[in-house]
């Protein structure tokens, strides 16, 4: 937990968007928009806490099975090296991330997205008492994955939690009993609300995205409007016919005020964008059989 400048206590809420369509420079993702992802690591309107400077990461996919990933500690808004990357990178799937630590260190490691084989997964929030929890989560993961495990943060731990109950091969059930596990164990030892947050992730070809909290009242989480009706709403926006009518962009803050743009992903939902048709399904965690 942290004190605002008002001295009231809140829980720190990273900033991410999840972008899937026709190739872009990731610096035209990270820059976009009124409220873009690095205006919103200075000057967040829906987080918690304004700044979110502990660090930030991009994955794309490019040329060969695995994604490429930048991860760094430096503040997103003062890292001279994602700029020059960004202007000279171009992906059609692309997660970023903006982190603000929940109270695990300020290391790469710890920085989102995280990535296993062809995998990225990124999250926003919090499994609450994490030090309380943390052994039976990590003794939960697949002896063969735990060597994998390289930093110190609940959201990793999630991830490699879904990888072992089978994220490649399903990843709303994998999800699903992902969370159910964390729920399960934190009223084991005696936590309230033990999860909260989004999540995405993607195998390169499609997202998946999740907004749950054991509360009931998760972080903010926005998909775009299909690029064919946003066309027909802004025919003065050059930039939608550069885009073809599968690209869309999941994100936890709006990255501008255009009416009609963004939808508000609905509490306790999970979504998936893919050729074709995308989707959007109720979300309800797998307690352990």
């Amino acid at each position: 937990m942290r004190v605002t400048r008002r001295g009231a206590m809140v829980e720190p809420m990273c900033r991410w968007l999840a972008y899937s369509g026709t190739p872009v420079l990731l610096d035209e993702l990270l820059h976009q928009g009124q409220y873009s992802l690095l205006v919103q690591s200075l000057h967040s309107r829906m987080g918690a806490e304004e700044t979110n400077g502990d660090g930030f990461g991009v994955g794309w996919y490019g040329e060969g099975d695995r994604p490429g990933v930048y991860r760094s500690v430096e503040p997103a808004w003062n890292d001279a090296n994602l700029r020059h990357t960004g202007a000279s990178i171009r992906s059609g799937l692309v997660f970023a991330h903006i982190r603000a630590s929940s109270g695990t260190p300020v290391q790469q490691t710890n920085c989102h997205p995280f990535c296993h084989g062809h995998w990225l997964f990124m999250h926003n929030g919090v499994v609450h008492d994490f030090a309380k929890v943390k052994r039976d989560l990590v003794l939960e993961v697949d002896r063969d994955l735990y060597p994998s495990i390289l930093g110190s943060t609940d959201s990793e731990v999630l991830f490699f939690l879904a990888l072992t109950y089978g994220l490649e091969d399903d990843p709303p059930a994998a999800v699903a009993r992902a969370i159910g596990f964390v729920e399960h164990v934190g009223r084991a030892h005696d936590v309230e609300f033990p999860f909260q947050g989004t999540i995405a992730t993607t195998d390169g070809e499609r997202i998946w995205a999740f907004r749950y909290s054991s509360e009931g009242k998760s972080r903010t989480l926005y998909f775009s409007t299909a690029v064919e009706t946003l066309r027909e709403l802004y025919p003065e926006m050059a930039v939608l016919n550069e885009l073809d009518d599968e690209s869309r962009l999941v994100v936890s803050e709006p990255l501008g005020a255009f009416p009609g743009v963004w939808n508000e992903v609905p509490e306790s939902s999970w979504g998936v964008i893919q050729p074709g048709q995308d989707e959007l399904h109720p979300f309800e965690p797998v307690a352990p059989g």
